[in-house]
C-alpha cells in the first residue's frame, strides 16, 4: 500500500457531507430487494427478517458489508439490534448489527464514540475473519479518527478481504483531504492510492473505477475551499488529459465486465456517469444512465454542496436528450 502518512486532517462534518433536502430520494439500499424488505420489517421491530437476511449473505463480505450498514443507518435499528442480542447472545450477526447501530449513532453525537468503538471490537471477536465490524470502526474513524487510525482499520478490513469495496471508498474520500492547497497536482497521494489499488485488484474486480472516484473525490475538496467552481461541468478538472485517460479506462471496464451482480455496483455508475457527464461525453454519459434508470446516489451528485436529485435529474435528461 503506498506511504498514506502526513498532517493530520481536520475532521469533515459527520459523514463527511451535509445533509440536504434533495438526498431524500435516494436509497442507500440501492437494487437490493431484499435488503428493503428487511430493513422495513426490522424498523417495526421484527429483527427476524434481518436475522435471515445476514445469514443468506454468509461470507460474501461486500454484500454483507452493505446489508449491514443499511440495516444499521435508521435511528431504531440500535434498540432493536439489542434486543436481538439479548435473544441471542452469541450471534455474530446481532453483535455486529449492534455494532455497526452504534457507530452511526455516534456519528449523530447520540453515543460516545468510546462505546460504539467498543461494540465493534465485541462483534469482532465473534467472528475474527468477518471484516465487517473493522469497516464499522473505519466509517467511524473516517470522520472522528486520526489519519493513523484510519490507514491501520483499512488495512484491518483489507486484510480480511483485499477488494472491499466499501472501505476502499472511505480510504478514497480520506485521502483526497489531503494538501487542500496544493489544488490539481496530479501526483497528489489519493490518485496514487487509486492506481495502486487498481494493480492489486483482479481485472473484473470494480475497484477499476476507483480512479474516478477519486478524481470525484479531489474535486469535492478543491471546490469546497473555492480553488474549483462548484459547477462540476465547467471546470476543467473533468477535461485535462490524465481525467481523459482514467475517465476512458474505467469506461472500457465497464463495457467488457459490467459488475452487475457486485452490490454497490449502482455506486460505481453514478461515478461513471457524473465523471462522462463532467467530460462532455453525452453518448456515454447516456449508456451509463440507462443502465442506472432512476436509481441515483447522493455522492458524487452533491458535490460540492448541490441538491443530489436536481443535480441527477438535470444531467440525466441532459445526456439522454443529447444521447
Amino acid at each position: 500500500m503506498p506511504h498514506c502518512g502526513g498532517s493530520p486532517l481536520s475532521p469533515p462534518p459527520p459523514l463527511g457531507r451535509s445533509r440536504r433536502r434533495g438526498a431524500q430520494g435516494f436509497d442507500p439500499a440501492l437494487d437490493d430487494a431484499e435488503l428493503v424488505a428487511a430493513r422495513t420489517a426490522l424498523d417495526r421491530g421484527r429483527w427476524t427478517a434481518a436475522r435471515s437476511l445476514l445469514a443468506d449473505t454468509g461470507d460474501d463480505w461486500d454484500r454483507r458489508g452493505h446489508r449491514m450498514v443499511v440495516l444499521a443507518q435508521p435511528r431504531s435499528t440500535g434498540a432493536w439490534a439489542q434486543e436481538w442480542r439479548l435473544a441471542e447472545p452469541e450471534s455474530a450477526d446481532a453483535a455486529a448489527l449492534v455494532a455497526c447501530a452504534a457507530v452511526f449513532r455516534a456519528l449523530r453525537g447520540k453515543e460516545r464514540a468510546e462505546r460504539a468503538q467498543e461494540a465493534c471490537h465485541t462483534a469482532a471477536a465473534l467472528a475474527m475473519a468477518d471484516p465487517t465490524p473493522w469497516l464499522a470502526l473505519l466509517i467511524l474513524a473516517r470522520t472522528l479518527g486520526t489519519e493513523e487510525e484510519v490507514v491501520r482499520l483499512f488495512d484491518e478490513v483489507r486484510h480480511r478481504h483485499p477488494e472491499h469495496h466499501h472501505a476502499h471508498h472511505l480510504m478514497v474520500a480520506r485521502l483526497a483531504e489531503r494538501r487542500t492547497a496544493a489544488g490539481q497536482d496530479p501526483l497528489h497521494e489519493v490518485y496514487d492510492f487509486a492506481a495502486w489499488a487498481v494493480e492489486q485488484a483482479p481485472a473484473d474486480s470494480p475497484l477499476a473505477v476507483l480512479p474516478v472516484v477519486a478524481h470525484a473525490e479531489r474535486y469535492r475538496v478543491l471546490a469546497s475551499v473555492g480553488s474549483e467552481p462548484a459547477d462540476p461541468e465547467t471546470s476543467q478538472h473533468w477535461t485535462g488529459r490524465r481525467a481523459r485517460l482514467v475517465m476512458k479506462a474505467a469506461f472500457d471496464w465497464w463495457l467488457e465486465w459490467g459488475g452487475s451482480s457486485h452490490p454497490r455496483n449502482r455506486i460505481d455508475l453514478n461515478f461513471l456517469a457524473h465523471a462522462k457527464f463532467c467530460e462532455g461525453r453525452a453518448a456515454e454519459a447516456a449508456a451509463l444512465f440507462h443502465r442506472i434508470g432512476t436509481q441515483g446516489t447522493r455522492e458524487p451528485w452533491a458535490y460540492p454542496d448541490r441538491d443530489p436529485g436536481a443535480a441527477f435529474r438535470a444531467a440525466r435528461n441532459a445526456a439522454l436528450g443529447a444521447a
